[in-house]
């Protein structure tokens, strides 16, 4: 009995040991798959960090380039808060940062419309500075002094601008870099653009602008949609000796890898405050028009460039309503306080038109419930931004989308064959 129960004890052992070691196998089996998965998901993630950064390498990214062009001498840098390098990790590194560290003896930052840092308001006075960070001076363009002045210029050897466009004529990012190229151009110092993608690069339409609408808002005889990079639009303003008495500017355009203008783009950094993700970046060109009206396009909400209504009626069709309020992008936005009625466009599909349908129903509609309320501000604003006081005439006249579209054919078939001469990738 004793032996007995001893050799059966002893066997339940060597059992007992078997099962905890196949137990304690098949966990440790179980655990290797997991780390195995987790390594992969890893390395897939890695491998999709460095895809999506040789998707499209950005002028910026190519700082070797880039150095040998400021090796011994002082730079000026036209930068915002989109001026940045990418890093493989999906991070950045602003331009100016990344330049200081590597000792390039940069001297001044020029920042355009919204400042260096990209938080003042649409048309708001940005005041010249010093960057807490690296303590450069910063000169604002934007304001009083929209062009550098010789003496802002004279201490410079070069000039770097590279700044994320969105190839929209009266988006101001174009006209600074107008200025810029003038006045290096007068100076006798060279311009290097870091080319950057054009999220509205796919299409080309509006009307073109006429010279006696010519501002600050559209400087060039372009449509509202041009279809060009920051750099190839660079190159036209010398190839059209669009600058000041003709003068050419000493141009260099580090250009991307890898873009195409059918590229989709989507912005890592919005560009501007009332610009907050690619939805109101692709509308924007189409909405843009009712600044110059009663309608509100969002200014005072979170979906700037993405919602439109007025107060002055409330229809059965329009059943998305919003209350604009002074934000970070608008201290002072159309219709502050008063509730809005009219269309949520956020889920509208990607355009590859100018949109005129909004505007004409709005202005039919204001007409008929708002007659003594004017459409069009009194200051001609809407035909800054169309660049030219037809498209207003047409409206008031009461022409459809397509006939207004067919009077901007001519116009776009000449444009499209000067652009043509000047791009750079397919």
């Amino acid at each position: 009995m004793v032996y007995r129960f001893f050799k059966n004890t002893f066997l339940l052992l060597l059992l007992i040991g078997f099962f905890t070691r196949c137990g304690a196998k098949e966990q440790q089996k179980v655990q290797n798959i997991a780390d195995a998965s987790t390594s992969s998901m890893v390395k897939d993630d890695n491998a999709s960090a460095e895809l999506s950064q040789k998707e499209i390498i950005v002028g910026a990214n190519k700082t070797n380039e880039l150095l040998t062009k400021l090796k011994n001498r002082r730079v000026g840098i036209v930068a915002n808060q989109t001026s940045v390098i990418f890093k493989p990790d999906k991070t950045y590194t602003h331009l100016v940062d990344s330049l200081v560290a590597l000792q390039v003896d940069v001297k001044t930052v020029f920042s355009p419309e919204h400042g260096f840092r990209g938080k003042a308001d649409a048309g708001e006075i940005v005041k010249d500075g010093k960057d807490l960070k690296t303590g450069l001076p910063i000169i604002s363009l934007y304001g009083k002094n929209k062009k550098p002045f010789p003496k802002q210029l004279e201490n410079l050897e070069v000039v770097i601008f590279d700044v994320q466009d969105v190839g929209v004529r009266f988006y101001t990012y174009i006209s600074t870099l107008h200025y810029v190229m003038e006045a290096c151009a007068e100076a006798n110092i060279p311009v290097i653009v870091l080319d950057r993608p054009n999220p509205n690069g796919h299409y080309v339409d509006g009307p073109i602008l006429e010279k006696e609408f010519k501002s600050f808002i559209g400087m060039h005889p372009i449509p509202i949609v041009h279809g060009m990079t920051i750099g190839e639009y660079a190159k036209m303003i010398n190839g059209e000796s669009w600058l000041k008495n003709k003068i050419q500017c000493d141009l260099t355009v580090i250009p991307m890898d890898n873009y195409t203008h059918e590229t989709i783009y989507s912005l890592p950094i919005k560009p501007s405050p009332n610009l907050p993700n690619d939805q109101s970046i692709n509308l924007y060109p189409s909405l843009c028009l009712f600044e110059g009206t009663p309608i509100s396009i969002g200014r005072g909400t979170e979906k700037q460039f993405q919602i439109v209504g007025t107060p002055e009626y409330i229809l059965k069709r329009h059943r998305f309503s919003f209350t604009p309020k002074p934000n970070f992008g608008a201290k002072y936005p159309k219709h502050d306080g008063k509730e809005c009625h009219g269309y949520n466009l956020t889920q509208e599909a990607r355009l590859s038109e100018l949109n005129l349908k909004w505007l004409l129903e709005f202005y039919k509609t204001h007409k008929e419930y708002a007659p003594k309320t004017l459409f069009f501000n009194k200051n001609k604003f809407f035909s800054k931004l169309a660049g030219t006081n037809k498209l207003q005439a047409q409206i008031e006249a009461g022409m459809s989308e397509a006939e207004i579209k067919a009077t901007w054919k001519e116009g776009l078939e000449t444009y499209k064959k000067t652009r043509a001469k000047y791009l750079m990738y397919d």
